[in-house]
């Protein structure tokens, strides 16, 4: 079989503004098929087994596994002991960074600016990850009890007002398929939730008040309140929230004058995302 032409000569150029099926001579099979792996997983898609890597790439399952692993190795892709597959952190990295610059983080800024200098608390925007939140911008108070929080990390999601609250507004198919690894860890905040139940009964109260507040559930010492971001879609794209120490603010001005900026500027942010 003949090979494909040597960059530089007229072929080269022919092939590069020709036809799809042209450039597709270029194509490396193995990087496409690891490609269509990652793209499997959404917010609605959190986690997969082996079996529906397979079906849903077409691939036969030995072929799938020889993929998955290549990614898990790499760290694109995490197995858990159940044989569950989740994105990686490696695969969270690079959509930190995609996201630092998309429109939300952009718009938001002089907003989360304004808030985080009024209040005099930390801000934080994040949007939900399977069952992380990933933070996608910080405005940090010097004053605030210190969390190992910065943009790009990500915390579990049932621990945090953030989560808490997108949690809240998934259908609960959507969230059954989130959470179903979730492990409550006893290394959590003092009033963390410790099973499915409470954390289910938490998040019916916050779809009812439209805002999700965290009281020492991540950690000792800290607490915040979060309310949700939308664009054109019903349910929110993201949220912010204030995060204060406890011996700063009282949960009572949280829920009072410090929640009614948080809901102003959430109001300025998704009007400029296109809400209505």
């Amino acid at each position: 079989m003949q090979d494909t032409p040597a960059f530089g000569g007229k072929s080269d150029a022919a092939t590069l503004h020709g036809t799809p099926s042209q450039v597709n001579r270029y194509r490396i099979e193995a990087l496409a098929k690891g490609l269509d792996v990652l793209r499997l997983f959404d917010d609605a898609t959190p986690s997969l087994t082996m079996h529906d890597v397979a079906d849903r790439t077409g691939m036969p399952v030995p072929t799938a596994f020889r993929v998955v692993s290549t990614l898990e190795e790499k760290g694109f892709l995490e197995r858990q002991p159940n044989g569950v597959i989740r994105p990686g952190l490696a695969l969270v990295s690079l959509g930190s960074v995609a996201l630092r610059s998309s429109s939300i983080v952009q718009l938001s800024e002089n907003s989360l600016r304004r808030l985080a200098a009024s209040t005099g608390e930390t801000v934080n925007l994040g949007v939900l990850v399977g069952a992380q939140v990933l933070y996608l911008a910080r405005y940090e108070n010097a004053d605030m009890v210190k969390a190992n929080i910065q943009v790009g990390t990500t915390l579990p999601a049932a621990y945090t007002s953030i989560g808490k609250l997108l949690l809240a507004y998934m259908t609960p198919a959507q969230r059954s398929r989130v959470l179903s690894g979730q492990v409550f860890s006893s290394s959590a905040g003092p009033n963390a939730v410790a099973t499915r139940d409470e954390l289910e009964a938490r998040l019916a109260t916050i779809r009812v008040d439209g805002y999700a507040v965290q009281d020492e559930e991540l950690a000792h010492g800290t607490r915040s309140i979060a309310v949700p971001i939308y664009s054109g879609e019903k349910m929110p794209i993201a949220a912010i929230n204030v995060a204060a120490g406890t011996t700063r603010q009282a949960m009572e001005t949280l829920r009072g004058p410090i929640l009614e900026a948080l809901q102003r500027t959430a109001a300025d942010i998704s009007k400029r995302m296109g809400a209505t």
